[in-house]
């Protein structure tokens, strides 16, 4: 009799215990898309933009991820560096930093692009937030010595940060009419599509921290 009353014991001494433990979830890792038009998905559908396919493109390899589409249409660095800090909550683990694209086609001095550039990486770097530096390559109008000096921003400022660099964001869809909009310069959707597939890996290894 007296070992019942010591298992009824027991076992409701683990109920009690057990039922004020609140479960443990994961949280999702947060990514932000902090970039232009070609971020924010210019002239395309809700749900075709680069972040939105590349959220499910995650979670289909089996990534937990959230991804913020913090894209601007017509935004440059200066514009971008303006706007960081309140565009990239606290608890962002990894930012896809697109910028670039505007300046370049305003023909803007390469050297402020790299300087505001290089602000936001600071910025992030000091918040401990991991980045994708997502680059861009000058239109072929503004000249060979424009094109050399923007083209050397993105690798030197990924080295010099020690960031992950994804050389190109539109490789494999610039220069391809059936992959662009009637605009010459933004993707369609099947355009993003072929972005996502070439930009997978690469934000994969960002994510693992390599």
């Amino acid at each position: 009799m007296a070992l019942k009353h010591l298992t009824f014991a027991f076992l409701a001494a683990s109920l009690a215990v057990f039922t004020t433990i609140a479960p443990v979830w994961a949280e999702p890792f947060k990514i932000v898309g902090f970039g232009d038009s070609l971020m924010a998905g210019y002239g395309l559908n809700p749900g075709e933009s680069f972040p939105e396919k590349l959220e499910k493109a995650l979670r289909n390899n089996g990534h937990d991820v959230v991804i913020t589409n913090a894209g601007v249409s017509g935004d440059t660095t200066s514009g971008g560096l303006s706007r960081l800090d309140w565009s990239v909550p606290d608890g962002t683990q990894l930012v896809i930093l697109e910028l670039g694209a505007n300046d370049m086609l305003r023909g803007i001095d390469p050297a402020l692009v790299e300087q505001n550039l290089d602000k936001m990486l600071a910025r992030l770097q000091e918040r401990t937030i991991e980045v994708l530096l997502a680059g861009m390559v000058a239109a072929p109008n503004l000249g060979h010595a424009y094109g050399e000096q923007f083209g050397t921003i993105y690798p030197r400022l990924a080295e010099k940060y020690r960031v992950t660099l994804y050389p190109f964001f539109l490789d494999g869809v610039a220069g391809d009419p059936k992959l662009l909009l009637e605009d010459g310069m933004h993707p369609t959707a099947e355009g993003i599509d072929r972005m996502v597939a070439k930009a997978l890996p690469t934000v994969e290894k960002a994510i693992a921290g390599k």
